[in-house]
């Protein structure tokens, strides 16, 4: 680690989030005693969810288009900064490999990694953190990630990353996460796993306390705790689904026609029910479409909830995700739940770089 050439603290730095979305990556900081001074994002219907649970001010920006001046601006005068953020994952994700979907992405998708380098390289944080899909580092032969460390490089950073699976730090979900720091003062190590494979947050510890709920009905005290109406093909699906079963435990008159195929046989991961007693599959933006993944429910006849989701994801129960001035979608809120950082994995970051901060505040 090189030397620093004066004494800082830990309150000496402020934080801004690029892609911040409701605010899990920023709730993980703000845990951990960070000041957040902003969060920016191109969705305008996640500020709601970001302002009332953070308290503190969402931006509406295309990252695109983000000039260094008003990124300066956010910043709190006087502190140093540290700039973190999830550029969208969609474009690296291995369900989007196809030719045809590549060439799109190219055009429309792989800027915003770009211009996250471009930002930092015009705001020279002291400290930088990217939370990714593992899938970054292999796409297009590496050349994406590759370009990325190697301009945060030239611009004097020591580059340090890991591949994460969530599950190790308290997050009760099976979740791979590409983790990169970068810091002017050495390099950042990742701090330990935080729970072993023995003591994992299970699907029962994470949502086995909230109430029963009819698929198609909303909970009145809770009005997140609604979980879709099914057909009544599905409904007789998951009915025949067992605990951390999937469509192979139905009769043949249930199947798909696709489940009749080579190809459709190896899909394990649609139709599924969770096990109580394991981690929840990772959630996606479809986490509450039971044809969507292993998102049944381990136990009533439904998908999971909106809450559970959440809970899945390490939200807290009290985290405010309905905006009363806005029409009610699921889907939306569903996508914001499975775009997010999960909170747990945003306090790991959040330790790990004041872990580092207090490293380095130590050096003469």
């Amino acid at each position: 680690m090189t030397k620093n050439p004066k004494n800082i603290a830990f309150d000496d730095f402020a934080v801004v989030d690029l892609f911040c979305g409701i605010g899990g990556l920023t709730h993980g900081f703000i845990k951990e005693n960070f000041i957040v001074d902003a969060g920016i994002d191109f969705d305008q219907s996640c500020k709601y969810a970001y302002e009332k649970n953070n308290d503190t001010k969402f931006i509406y920006n295309d990252i695109t288009q983000l000039s260094l001046r008003k990124l300066t601006s956010l910043y709190t005068k006087g502190k140093k900064k540290i700039l973190i953020g999830c550029a969208p994952c969609q474009p690296f994700s291995k369900y989007n490999h196809t030719e045809k979907k590549s060439k799109h992405i190219e055009k429309s998708k792989w800027k915003l990694l770009y211009s996250f380098s471009a930002l930092i390289q015009k705001l020279q944080p002291k400290i930088i953190s990217m939370e990714n899909v593992p899938q970054l580092v292999n796409f297009n032969n590496g050349k994406i990630f590759n370009d990325f460390i190697s301009k945060l490089r030239r611009s004097g950073y020591h580059i340090s990353w890991s591949i994460v699976n969530a599950q190790d730090y308290g997050v009760p979900q099976r979740r791979k996460r590409l983790i990169l720091f970068g810091s002017k003062y050495g390099e950042i190590k990742l701090i330990d796993k935080t729970v072993t494979e023995k003591k994992y947050k299970t699907v029962r510890m994470a949502i086995g306390h909230l109430p029963p709920v009819e698929d198609g009905i909303v909970l009145s005290d809770d009005p997140l705790h609604r979980a879709r109406k099914l057909t009544e093909l599905n409904k007789k699906r998951i009915q025949a689904t067992k605990e951390g079963g999937f469509w192979r435990d139905w009769d043949k008159d249930l199947w798909l026609d696709c489940h009749k195929n080579d190809i459709g046989k190896e899909y394990r991961s649609v139709y599924g029910r969770m096990n109580w007693d394991d981690v929840a599959p990772t959630m996606t933006t479809y986490c509450v479409g039971l044809s969507n993944g292993r998102f049944g429910h381990p136990e009533q006849d439904r998908a999971i909830s909106l809450r559970e989701a959440a809970l899945l994801q390490s939200f807290p129960e009290s985290y405010d995700l309905i905006d009363p001035e806005a029409t009610f979608s699921s889907p939306k809120i569903a996508r914001h739940i499975g775009n997010a950082v999960p909170v747990e994995l945003g306090i790991v970051i959040a330790k790990t770089i004041k872990k580092h901060i207090n490293e380095v505040g130590r050096i003469r």
